[in-house]
């Protein structure tokens, strides 16, 4: 069994990865770090998970467990690797922004691989260090590179994305507090989301003449979990060429699936897939992209990353049904 370790261990994303792990038939559980909590169970915080572990946050991290998940805030996850070191063969997966930009993937002698399987599933299946992309990214993202990769991003991008409640973390905030979130709906940091990096990196990669804009508007909905995504851009050919490239970018993609019905968030909440649905108006291609924002978006990617790194079956562990009803 692959011993893994979680730092962090209180956040949604953290209880996800519990879950995921608790249920995974090749990975077991040595530890969860969280000072704050050392010495509870962990199911008194994710109550979900009564009757499925008995097991404790600690205050003690093992050094040798073969994967290690950091689920700190952004930029904690440097700081965390700064004052602890762990075996040359402990595999680590982040799940904060540290390391997603090429500037900031080396560190401390470690590359950390951008995690996204559909971009760069050969480098994650001989990487050591993984940075998992962001919740609106690897929507964004996967709406986007089938059209970079055939060069065919020529104008200005538009997207709008919601995220659910739980893209905000645990901590109380006055846009999180129920009252405030309950049958309503804002945006948030518009065009200068810090996801907007990846995504642009992601793009170039495939398409290294993009020099347009993403023009990304966030929003918040009134909803726990899940991104629905919208983009636009011009695209001159007609919807069927569209959908055979989208078609031809994932045909090896374990979780990313083109669909010729509209989509709504109830087919990927609790799972992780990535839906992708295509609509062509004049000279405009529309791509709707919708993902569960703890499970694509976070835990599931991390555990998709982890099971390419030990050479297991991609969906091992991650066959899971949507909260369709």
């Amino acid at each position: 069994m692959i011993q893994a370790g979680i730092i962090g261990g209180a956040g949604y994303t953290a209880g996800e990865l519990i879950r995921l792990l608790l249920h995974h038939p090749a990975a077991a559980i040595n530890f969860v770090y969280s000072t704050s909590n050392a010495g509870n169970l962990i199911s008194d915080v994710h109550q979900d998970l009564l009757g499925e572990t008995a097991q404790k946050f600690t205050s003690q991290i093992n050094t040798e467990v073969d994967v290690l998940f950091l689920c700190l805030g952004h930029g904690n996850s440097k700081s965390f690797l700064e004052k602890h070191s762990f075996s040359d063969k402990t595999k680590i997966i982040d799940l904060s922004n540290d390391f997603r930009l090429a500037p900031d993937a080396d560190f401390n002698g470690m590359h950390f691989v951008y995690g996204l399987p559909e971009l760069n599933k050969a480098e994650i299946e001989n990487a050591q260090y993984i940075a998992n992309p962001g919740c609106f990214a690897t929507a964004i993202q996967l709406a986007l590179l089938p059209l970079a990769r055939n060069g065919l991003l020529q104008q200005d991008v538009h997207v709008n994305a919601v995220t659910g409640a739980t893209g905000a973390g645990t901590s109380p905030a006055p846009t999180s507090h129920f009252p405030w979130r309950d049958n309503n709906f804002s945006y948030y940091k518009p065009f200068t989301h810090q996801h907007l990096g990846e995504i642009g990196q992601s793009v170039t990669q495939l398409q290294g003449s993009f020099d347009k804009e993403i023009l990304f508007m966030p929003n918040r909905g009134n909803f726990s979990r899940g991104i629905f995504a919208t983009a636009y851009t011009e695209f001159t050919e007609d919807v069927e060429k569209a959908k055979e490239l989208y078609r031809d970018f994932y045909k090896d993609a374990a979780f990313t699936t083109v669909s010729d019905k509209e989509l709504h968030l109830k087919q990927v909440v609790n799972t992780n897939k990535c839906l992708i649905h295509l609509h062509k108006h004049k000279n405009k291609l529309l791509i709707t992209s919708i993902i569960d924002n703890l499970t694509k978006g976070a835990s599931g990617q991390a555990i998709q990353n982890m099971n390419l790194i030990f050479g297991l079956e991609e969906t091992l562990g991650l066959q899971l049904k949507a909260s369709y009803f």
